[in-house]
């Protein structure tokens, strides 16, 4: 979620954006460690490109409507086994998936692959790199920062102390480590599974969005013809 001064970042932005909106379709996958500012730079880079915004809220609720719990699917999220009985979507999964872990995986990367098939548009975190990975008109980004510059930057956003910022900090990069490990058998922030990682502390969260919007451009610029 957006806080106040996030809010405004964006809403400022909008006014500043005069590219052209692509044309062809394409999808940008945007992963990002916590406190780095990815949720925002992924709103800015696609309101430069003119195309869609799935975050990690938008999809969860996508996950939702087919009957998972939020928090039954929060604890699938911290990879941690679900037990009790098959949800109402089993029908179509058959018995392939032996837990509900396994079925609410399942049924998050078949949202996502819907939502990249439907249009343009940029995807923020839920391991949309390795589920859209075979795709050729996919880009896979990943956003970091050093651990100070994330603390402080949660330290001034959520009006906590530097001491809870980083205690924040350990806990969700243990648990978004652990998550994408168990989904991807690989780990988050791997070179091998990005087109480009890039320092948000080097250019700033609105710098970032505007270097990752024409690395994009430069890249499917065939595609505008």
């Amino acid at each position: 979620m957006l806080l106040k001064s996030s809010e405004n970042l964006c809403e400022n932005w909008q006014e500043k954006v005069k590219g052209e909106v692509m044309k062809k379709h394409l999808v940008v996958t945007l992963g990002c460690e916590y406190g780095a500012g990815g949720p925002v730079i992924g709103k800015l880079l696609s309101a430069g490109l003119g195309i869609e915004l799935y975050d990690r809220d938008f999809i969860d609720n996508v996950i939702e409507r087919t009957g998972v719990s939020r928090d039954t699917l929060d604890k699938a999220n911290s990879a941690k086994q679900v037990k009790g009985r098959a949800l109402g979507f089993e029908a179509f999964l058959g018995p392939r998936y032996e837990d509900l872990t396994e079925r609410i995986i399942y049924v998050q990367k078949e949202a996502i692959r819907k939502l990249a098939d439907k249009s343009s548009c940029v995807i923020i975190g839920r391991c949309a790199d390795y589920i859209l990975k075979d795709r050729q008109d996919c880009l896979n980004f990943f956003v970091y920062a050093p651990e100070h510059v994330r603390a402080r930057n949660l330290e001034e956003e959520l009006s906590v102390s530097i001491e809870e910022a980083r205690e924040m900090l350990e806990h969700q990069d243990r648990l978004l480590h652990a998550r994408y490990k168990y989904m991807t058998g690989t780990y988050r922030g791997d070179r091998r599974n990005r087109h480009l990682l890039i320092d948000s502390s080097v250019l700033g969260w609105e710098g970032t969005a505007r270097f990752l919007e024409q690395f994009v451009r430069e890249k499917f610029a065939e595609l505008q013809t």
